[in-house]
């Protein structure tokens, strides 16, 4: 599957061609062209970590903004640091649809792919 990096001063993550339709679709949806996906880990899951995506149209000062064709992915600091290098993309298969991370952070996720540890 074609990648398209964010810009190499901030290639922390890299986002998928079907994550970025997802968002822009997402964004269109909501006739708001100013939303972003948002990416953050918090303690939890079946694995200790756990990754939650919302869509958001505010950053902060902690945050990193990944822009690809057009459209944004946020992450905030702590976060950035259990996901650097990952892959976000998405997926739609017999299970159903949903993004995901791929990240080499990661010493072992849950079946289900939404937790992991470090």
């Amino acid at each position: 599957m074609n990648e398209i990096a964010a810009p190499a001063k901030e290639s922390a993550i890299s986002i998928s061609e079907s994550a970025v339709r997802r968002i822009a679709a997402l964004r269109k949806a909501e006739a708001n062209d100013a939303l972003m996906l948002r990416v953050a880990v918090s303690g939890g899951g079946c694995s200790g970590f756990q990754y939650g995506f919302s869509l958001d149209d505010r950053t902060t000062d902690e945050d990193t903004v990944f822009e690809s064709a057009g459209v944004r992915v946020v992450v905030d600091g702590m976060s950035l640091d259990l996901i650097r290098g990952a892959r976000l993309d998405y997926v739609e298969d017999l299970m159903g649809s949903f993004f995901r991370l791929d990240n080499p952070n990661a010493a072992s996720t849950c079946g289900c792919g939404s937790s992991f540890s470090v």
